[in-house]
Protein backbone atom coordinates (compact mmCIF):
# COMPACT_ATOMS: atom_id res chain seq x y z
CA UNK A 1 0.00 0.00 0.00
CA UNK A 2 1.54 3.24 -1.07
CA UNK A 3 1.56 6.50 0.87
CA UNK A 4 -1.36 8.00 -1.09
CA UNK A 5 -3.64 5.04 -0.31
CA UNK A 6 -2.73 5.19 3.35
CA UNK A 7 -3.50 8.90 3.38
CA UNK A 8 -6.95 8.36 1.78
CA UNK A 9 -7.81 5.56 4.21
CA UNK A 10 -6.78 7.78 7.11
CA UNK A 11 -8.94 10.60 5.64
CA UNK A 12 -11.94 8.22 5.39
CA UNK A 13 -11.55 7.00 8.97
CA UNK A 14 -11.32 10.63 10.17
CA UNK A 15 -14.50 11.45 8.26
CA UNK A 16 -16.35 8.56 9.94
CA UNK A 17 -15.21 9.86 13.32
CA UNK A 18 -16.36 13.37 12.39
CA UNK A 19 -19.80 12.02 11.37
CA UNK A 20 -20.11 10.17 14.68
CA UNK A 21 -19.17 13.39 16.49
CA UNK A 22 -21.82 15.38 14.55
CA UNK A 23 -24.36 12.62 15.26
CA UNK A 24 -23.62 12.94 18.95
CA UNK A 25 -24.00 16.75 18.74
CA UNK A 26 -27.38 16.45 17.00
CA UNK A 27 -28.70 13.98 19.58
CA UNK A 28 -27.67 16.27 22.45
CA UNK A 29 -29.13 19.48 20.90
CA UNK A 30 -32.14 20.86 22.79
CA UNK A 31 -34.42 23.05 20.69
CA UNK A 32 -36.50 25.18 23.09
CA UNK A 33 -37.88 27.78 20.69
CA UNK A 34 -38.36 28.54 17.02
CA UNK A 35 -35.11 30.52 16.86
CA UNK A 36 -33.20 27.44 18.10
CA UNK A 37 -34.74 25.30 15.35
CA UNK A 38 -33.76 27.81 12.68
CA UNK A 39 -30.19 27.99 13.98
CA UNK A 40 -30.08 24.18 14.02
CA UNK A 41 -31.14 24.10 10.35
CA UNK A 42 -28.47 26.62 9.37
CA UNK A 43 -25.78 24.70 11.26
CA UNK A 44 -26.47 21.22 9.93
CA UNK A 45 -28.85 21.24 6.95
CA UNK A 46 -28.22 24.42 4.98
CA UNK A 47 -26.00 24.66 1.90
CA UNK A 48 -23.24 26.02 4.11
CA UNK A 49 -23.94 23.61 6.96
CA UNK A 50 -21.66 20.90 8.38
CA UNK A 51 -23.33 17.98 6.58
CA UNK A 52 -23.18 19.63 3.17
CA UNK A 53 -19.46 20.21 3.63
CA UNK A 54 -18.99 16.50 4.44
CA UNK A 55 -20.83 15.49 1.27
CA UNK A 56 -18.21 17.40 -0.70
CA UNK A 57 -15.40 15.63 1.17
CA UNK A 58 -17.12 12.25 0.61
CA UNK A 59 -16.00 12.27 -3.02
CA UNK A 60 -12.34 11.96 -2.00
CA UNK A 61 -12.48 8.89 0.27
CA UNK A 62 -11.47 5.35 -0.99
CA UNK A 63 -14.15 3.18 -2.60
CA UNK A 64 -13.92 0.43 0.03
CA UNK A 65 -14.89 3.01 2.72
CA UNK A 66 -17.63 4.76 0.74
CA UNK A 67 -20.37 2.24 1.58
CA UNK A 68 -19.88 2.49 5.33
CA UNK A 69 -19.31 6.25 5.25
CA UNK A 70 -22.25 6.92 2.94
CA UNK A 71 -24.60 4.87 5.10
CA UNK A 72 -23.54 6.72 8.22
CA UNK A 73 -23.77 10.07 6.45
CA UNK A 74 -27.35 9.37 5.36
CA UNK A 75 -28.26 8.29 8.89
CA UNK A 76 -26.86 11.49 10.39
CA UNK A 77 -28.60 13.66 7.80
CA UNK A 78 -31.93 11.89 8.38
CA UNK A 79 -31.48 12.29 12.14
CA UNK A 80 -30.92 16.02 11.71
CA UNK A 81 -33.86 16.39 9.33
CA UNK A 82 -36.23 14.47 11.62
CA UNK A 83 -35.21 16.52 14.63
CA UNK A 84 -35.69 19.78 12.74
CA UNK A 85 -39.08 18.71 11.33
CA UNK A 86 -40.33 17.71 14.79
CA UNK A 87 -39.24 21.03 16.28
CA UNK A 88 -40.74 23.02 13.41
CA UNK A 89 -44.10 21.25 13.78
CA UNK A 90 -44.09 21.79 17.52
CA UNK A 91 -43.43 25.51 17.31
CA UNK A 92 -45.93 26.02 14.46
CA UNK A 93 -48.63 24.35 16.59
CA UNK A 94 -47.73 26.57 19.53
CA UNK A 95 -47.94 29.68 17.32
CA UNK A 96 -51.35 28.63 16.02
CA UNK A 97 -52.66 28.05 19.54
CA UNK A 98 -51.36 31.45 20.66
CA UNK A 99 -52.86 33.30 17.69
CA UNK A 100 -56.23 31.55 18.14
CA UNK A 101 -56.58 32.52 21.78
CA UNK A 102 -60.25 33.37 21.24
CA UNK A 103 -62.94 30.71 21.37
CA UNK A 104 -64.44 30.89 17.89
CA UNK A 105 -67.47 28.93 19.04
CA UNK A 106 -68.62 31.76 21.30
CA UNK A 107 -71.07 34.44 20.03
CA UNK A 108 -69.35 37.39 18.35
CA UNK A 109 -68.83 40.68 20.13
CA UNK A 110 -71.51 43.26 19.26
CA UNK A 111 -70.59 45.23 16.15
CA UNK A 112 -70.22 48.90 17.07
CA UNK A 113 -71.72 50.90 14.25
CA UNK A 114 -70.57 54.41 13.51
CA UNK A 115 -72.85 57.42 13.52
CA UNK A 116 -73.34 60.37 11.23
CA UNK A 117 -72.21 63.68 12.62
CA UNK A 118 -75.16 65.72 13.93
CA UNK A 119 -74.27 68.62 11.62
CA UNK A 120 -74.44 66.26 8.65
CA UNK A 121 -77.78 64.91 9.83
CA UNK A 122 -79.26 68.40 10.06
CA UNK A 123 -77.75 69.52 6.75
CA UNK A 124 -79.29 66.48 5.06
CA UNK A 125 -82.67 67.27 6.62
CA UNK A 126 -82.53 70.92 5.49
CA UNK A 127 -81.59 69.90 1.96
CA UNK A 128 -84.48 67.42 1.85
CA UNK A 129 -86.96 70.10 2.96
CA UNK A 130 -85.89 72.62 0.32
CA UNK A 131 -85.65 69.92 -2.36
CA UNK A 132 -89.39 69.41 -1.88
CA UNK A 133 -89.84 73.07 -2.80
CA UNK A 134 -87.79 72.71 -5.97
CA UNK A 135 -84.46 74.07 -4.72
CA UNK A 136 -81.40 72.47 -6.29
CA UNK A 137 -77.94 72.15 -4.72
CA UNK A 138 -74.98 74.37 -5.60
CA UNK A 139 -71.40 74.44 -4.29
CA UNK A 140 -68.45 76.81 -4.57
CA UNK A 141 -64.81 77.19 -3.44
CA UNK A 142 -63.91 77.96 0.16
CA UNK A 143 -61.16 80.36 -0.93
CA UNK A 144 -62.75 83.34 -2.68
CA UNK A 145 -61.77 86.60 -4.35
CA UNK A 146 -63.09 90.00 -3.30
CA UNK A 147 -65.73 90.16 -6.04
CA UNK A 148 -67.53 86.94 -5.18
CA UNK A 149 -67.23 87.30 -1.42
CA UNK A 150 -67.89 91.05 -1.06
CA UNK A 151 -68.21 93.39 -4.06
CA UNK A 152 -70.65 91.26 -6.04
CA UNK A 153 -72.92 91.28 -2.98
CA UNK A 154 -73.07 95.07 -2.65
CA UNK A 155 -70.54 95.33 0.20
CA UNK A 156 -69.09 98.88 0.24
CA UNK A 157 -65.32 99.20 0.35
CA UNK A 158 -65.45 100.39 3.95
CA UNK A 159 -67.82 97.69 5.23
CA UNK A 160 -66.71 96.22 8.63
CA UNK A 161 -66.75 92.66 7.21
CA UNK A 162 -63.69 93.57 5.15
CA UNK A 163 -61.72 94.23 8.32
CA UNK A 164 -59.13 91.68 9.42
CA UNK A 165 -61.04 91.25 12.70
CA UNK A 166 -63.80 89.40 10.84
CA UNK A 167 -62.16 87.87 7.78
CA UNK A 168 -59.21 85.53 7.27
CA UNK A 169 -57.37 87.17 4.39
CA UNK A 170 -54.82 85.10 2.46
CA UNK A 171 -53.76 87.96 0.20
CA UNK A 172 -55.08 91.48 -0.28
CA UNK A 173 -58.10 90.44 -2.34
CA UNK A 174 -58.19 86.71 -1.52
CA UNK A 175 -59.80 85.35 1.64
CA UNK A 176 -61.47 82.33 3.19
CA UNK A 177 -65.11 82.85 2.38
CA UNK A 178 -67.16 84.39 5.17
CA UNK A 179 -70.49 83.08 3.86
CA UNK A 180 -71.82 80.81 1.15
CA UNK A 181 -73.44 83.85 -0.48
CA UNK A 182 -70.40 83.81 -2.76
CA UNK A 183 -71.99 80.79 -4.48
CA UNK A 184 -75.07 82.94 -5.19
CA UNK A 185 -72.88 85.37 -7.14
CA UNK A 186 -71.43 82.52 -9.19
CA UNK A 187 -74.94 81.23 -9.96
CA UNK A 188 -76.19 84.65 -11.08
CA UNK A 189 -73.11 85.08 -13.28
CA UNK A 190 -73.52 81.75 -15.05
CA UNK A 191 -77.24 81.02 -15.08
CA UNK A 192 -80.26 82.89 -16.33
CA UNK A 193 -83.45 83.12 -14.19
CA UNK A 194 -85.40 81.35 -12.96
CA UNK A 195 -82.82 80.39 -10.32
CA UNK A 196 -83.82 78.37 -7.28
CA UNK A 197 -80.95 76.82 -5.29
CA UNK A 198 -79.46 76.28 -1.83
CA UNK A 199 -75.74 76.37 -1.05
CA UNK A 200 -74.40 74.36 1.92
CA UNK A 201 -70.77 74.64 2.98
CA UNK A 202 -68.15 75.60 5.52
CA UNK A 203 -67.33 79.26 6.13
CA UNK A 204 -64.70 81.09 8.18
CA UNK A 205 -64.69 84.21 10.35
CA UNK A 206 -62.02 85.59 12.63
CA UNK A 207 -64.04 85.37 15.83
CA UNK A 208 -63.31 84.30 19.41
CA UNK A 209 -64.32 80.69 20.07
CA UNK A 210 -67.05 80.29 22.67
CA UNK A 211 -70.18 78.28 23.42
CA UNK A 212 -72.06 80.35 20.83
CA UNK A 213 -69.39 81.16 18.20
CA UNK A 214 -66.47 79.58 16.34
CA UNK A 215 -63.85 80.64 13.79
CA UNK A 216 -65.34 78.15 11.32
CA UNK A 217 -68.90 76.94 11.01
CA UNK A 218 -71.39 75.71 8.41
CA UNK A 219 -74.06 77.57 6.51
CA UNK A 220 -76.87 76.89 4.11
CA UNK A 221 -77.98 79.82 2.02
CA UNK A 222 -80.75 79.94 -0.53
CA UNK A 223 -81.75 82.07 -3.48
CA UNK A 224 -84.87 82.31 -5.63
CA UNK A 225 -84.98 84.66 -8.63
CA UNK A 226 -87.85 84.82 -11.08
CA UNK A 227 -90.50 87.19 -12.30
CA UNK A 228 -92.82 88.66 -9.64
CA UNK A 229 -91.13 87.06 -6.62
CA UNK A 230 -92.35 88.82 -3.46
CA UNK A 231 -91.64 89.02 0.26
CA UNK A 232 -94.76 86.94 0.82
CA UNK A 233 -93.12 84.11 -1.14
CA UNK A 234 -90.08 84.39 1.12
CA UNK A 235 -92.15 84.25 4.33
CA UNK A 236 -94.20 81.26 3.23
CA UNK A 237 -91.06 79.40 2.16
CA UNK A 238 -89.43 79.96 5.55
CA UNK A 239 -92.62 79.15 7.49
CA UNK A 240 -92.75 75.83 5.69
CA UNK A 241 -89.07 75.13 6.42
CA UNK A 242 -89.34 75.85 10.16
CA UNK A 243 -92.47 73.74 10.61
CA UNK A 244 -90.89 70.81 8.74
CA UNK A 245 -87.71 71.10 10.80
CA UNK A 246 -89.08 71.74 14.30
CA UNK A 247 -92.83 71.09 14.21
CA UNK A 248 -95.52 73.54 15.37
CA UNK A 249 -94.92 73.85 19.11
CA UNK A 250 -93.24 77.29 19.06
CA UNK A 251 -93.71 80.88 17.99
CA UNK A 252 -92.18 82.64 14.98
CA UNK A 253 -91.37 86.29 14.41
CA UNK A 254 -89.66 88.43 11.77
CA UNK A 255 -87.58 91.46 12.80
CA UNK A 256 -86.33 94.20 10.47
CA UNK A 257 -82.58 93.99 9.92
CA UNK A 258 -79.84 95.06 7.53
CA UNK A 259 -77.74 93.09 5.06
CA UNK A 260 -75.84 94.74 2.19
CA UNK A 261 -77.22 92.35 -0.43
CA UNK A 262 -80.94 92.38 0.52
CA UNK A 263 -83.48 95.20 0.77
CA UNK A 264 -85.72 94.99 2.72
CA UNK A 265 -83.97 92.62 5.13
CA UNK A 266 -85.19 90.68 8.13
CA UNK A 267 -84.11 88.17 10.75
CA UNK A 268 -86.30 85.24 11.65
CA UNK A 269 -86.60 84.17 15.30
CA UNK A 270 -88.33 81.23 16.91
CA UNK A 271 -89.17 80.83 20.59
CA UNK A 272 -86.33 78.95 22.25
CA UNK A 273 -87.00 75.23 22.02
CA UNK A 274 -84.40 74.44 24.68
CA UNK A 275 -85.86 76.54 27.52
CA UNK A 276 -89.41 76.85 26.13
CA UNK A 277 -89.10 80.63 26.12
CA UNK A 278 -88.09 80.91 29.79
CA UNK A 279 -84.51 82.07 29.07
CA UNK A 280 -81.16 80.22 28.82
CA UNK A 281 -77.59 80.80 27.62
CA UNK A 282 -78.52 79.74 24.07
CA UNK A 283 -81.21 82.40 23.70
CA UNK A 284 -79.29 84.91 25.86
CA UNK A 285 -82.15 84.67 28.37
CA UNK A 286 -84.51 86.41 25.94
CA UNK A 287 -86.70 83.43 25.14
CA UNK A 288 -86.05 83.93 21.39
CA UNK A 289 -83.39 82.49 19.09
CA UNK A 290 -82.42 83.95 15.74
CA UNK A 291 -82.22 81.09 13.23
CA UNK A 292 -81.65 82.88 9.91
CA UNK A 293 -81.35 86.13 8.02
CA UNK A 294 -83.28 86.87 4.86
CA UNK A 295 -84.62 89.55 2.53
CA UNK A 296 -85.39 90.58 -1.02
CA UNK A 297 -82.28 90.66 -3.22
CA UNK A 298 -81.08 94.24 -3.64
CA UNK A 299 -81.62 95.47 -7.25
CA UNK A 300 -77.96 96.57 -7.28
CA UNK A 301 -76.89 92.95 -6.75
CA UNK A 302 -79.05 91.77 -9.62
CA UNK A 303 -77.76 94.55 -11.87
CA UNK A 304 -74.10 93.94 -11.02
CA UNK A 305 -74.47 90.24 -11.82
CA UNK A 306 -76.12 90.69 -15.20
CA UNK A 307 -79.79 90.26 -14.24
CA UNK A 308 -82.31 92.96 -15.13
CA UNK A 309 -83.96 94.13 -11.86
CA UNK A 310 -86.81 95.68 -13.86
CA UNK A 311 -87.77 92.24 -15.11
CA UNK A 312 -86.76 89.96 -12.25
CA UNK A 313 -86.90 89.99 -8.46
CA UNK A 314 -85.83 87.47 -5.88
CA UNK A 315 -85.23 86.62 -2.27
CA UNK A 316 -82.28 85.16 -0.38
CA UNK A 317 -81.82 83.62 3.05
CA UNK A 318 -79.02 82.11 5.06
CA UNK A 319 -78.74 80.08 8.26
CA UNK A 320 -76.03 78.50 10.40
CA UNK A 321 -76.32 74.73 10.55
CA UNK A 322 -74.78 74.71 14.03
CA UNK A 323 -77.54 76.97 15.36
CA UNK A 324 -80.28 74.77 13.90
CA UNK A 325 -78.58 71.64 15.26
CA UNK A 326 -78.24 73.11 18.75
CA UNK A 327 -81.97 73.76 18.82
CA UNK A 328 -82.99 70.44 17.31
CA UNK A 329 -80.83 68.28 19.60
CA UNK A 330 -80.73 70.52 22.71
CA UNK A 331 -76.96 71.11 22.51
CA UNK A 332 -75.89 74.05 24.67
CA UNK A 333 -72.26 74.41 23.56
CA UNK A 334 -71.39 74.89 19.88
CA UNK A 335 -67.82 73.68 20.49
CA UNK A 336 -69.10 70.13 20.97
CA UNK A 337 -69.52 69.81 17.20
CA UNK A 338 -65.80 70.16 16.47
CA UNK A 339 -63.93 68.48 19.35
CA UNK A 340 -64.63 64.91 18.11
CA UNK A 341 -65.64 63.59 21.53
CA UNK A 342 -66.80 60.03 20.82
CA UNK A 343 -69.15 60.10 23.83
CA UNK A 344 -70.99 63.03 22.25
CA UNK A 345 -71.09 61.53 18.75
CA UNK A 346 -72.36 58.15 19.98
CA UNK A 347 -75.61 59.79 21.04
CA UNK A 348 -76.54 60.06 17.35
CA UNK A 349 -76.07 56.38 16.42
CA UNK A 350 -79.81 55.82 16.08
CA UNK A 351 -80.33 58.78 13.74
Amino acid sequence: MNATSKKLISFGIAMIEKLKQIQDEIERKILEKAEDAEQFRLTYLSRKGKLNDLFEEFKAIPNDLKKETGKLMNQVKQLAQDKFNAAKEKFEDTSTITSNKYDLSLPAYPFIAGARHPLLLVEKKIVEIFNKLGFSLAYGPEIEDDWHNFSGLNFPDNHPARDMQDTFFIEKDIALRTHTSSVQVRLMENKKPPIRAIMPGRVYRNEAISARAHCFFHQIEGIYIDKKVSFADLKQTLYYFVQEMFGNDFKIRFRPSYFPFTEPSAEMDISCIICKGKGCNVCKHSGWVEILGCGMIDPNVLQDNGINPEEYSGFAFGMGIERITMLKYDVKDLRMFSINDVRFLQQFESE
